[in-house]
């Protein structure tokens, strides 16, 4: 399996725009899986979730299935997913077929910089999913912090772990050692995708970590560019 970590700054707010960007990325790419990060839907600084949420099967997400479709690959990205009257931080996967899956992320950050819980609620299911290169297993930024989700998957057969994220400068080396403790510790391939830019100073280092915690490819720290093993 190819795949393609794409760290990229999505417009806050613009759907149509940052829906333009993932086409214009998978186009680029002949990786059977391409990577967006946390929100990258809407951007992690847009404060309107509540009007920019969808469902699931919404329209941006019946927009990115077509590219998914159209280019033969499978496409994982966040967004704000409204279901009822609740909204989630969901990381999506969707498939070449037109299947998708979704995780809705457990851990809310509620300090600092980061006021989640103001706009969502947690998730709380835990399932791998099948794809035809393995089982992966999604969590989304903070969640890394939690061994007991990654163990999970890990316990459901999970192949590859896979963290999509909007991680500012400050939590840089935290988040560079637990991944790879991650790795290591269920002996699964680790996949990280981080935003880049922003006042918050997303940092990108888009990153991929062998089962043994070796690092296999690694992005450049506040550059827009793509990730590929």
């Amino acid at each position: 399996m190819k795949v393609s970590l794409v760290q990229a700054s999505p417009k806050s707010g613009d759907k149509e725009g940052n829906i333009k960007k993932i086409e214009k990325s998978v186009k680029k790419s002949s990786s059977d899986l391409v990577v967006f990060g946390e929100l990258f839907l809407t951007g992690y600084e847009c404060k309107d979730f509540s009007e920019m949420a969808e469902p699931i099967y919404g329209k941006s997400v019946n927009k990115i299935i077509s590219i998914a479709e159209e280019n033969n690959c499978y496409i994982v990205f966040g967004m704000p997913e409204k279901e009822n009257d609740k909204i989630y931080n969901t990381s999506v996967l969707v498939h070449p077929d037109g299947k998708t899956d979704s995780y809705r992320k457990w851990f809310l950050p509620n300090f600092g910089i980061f006021e989640e819980k103001k706009y969502f609620k947690e998730g709380n299911e835990i399932n791998v999913f099948e794809t035809k290169f393995g089982k992966i297993g999604l969590l989304t930024c903070y969640d890394i912090f939690f061994p007991e989700i990654c163990k999970s998957y890990a316990l459901q057969g999970a192949d590859v772990l896979l963290c999509i994220s909007a991680s500012p400068e400050t939590t840089r080396p935290y988040f560079e050692r637990v991944m790879q403790a991650r790795a290591v510790e269920n002996t699964c391939f680790f996949l990280y995708t981080n935003l880049v830019g922003s006042k918050l100073g997303f940092w990108g280092g888009n990153t991929v970590i062998g089962p043994k915690g070796d690092i296999k490819a690694k992005g450049e720290y506040f550059k827009e560019a793509t990730v590929e093993y």
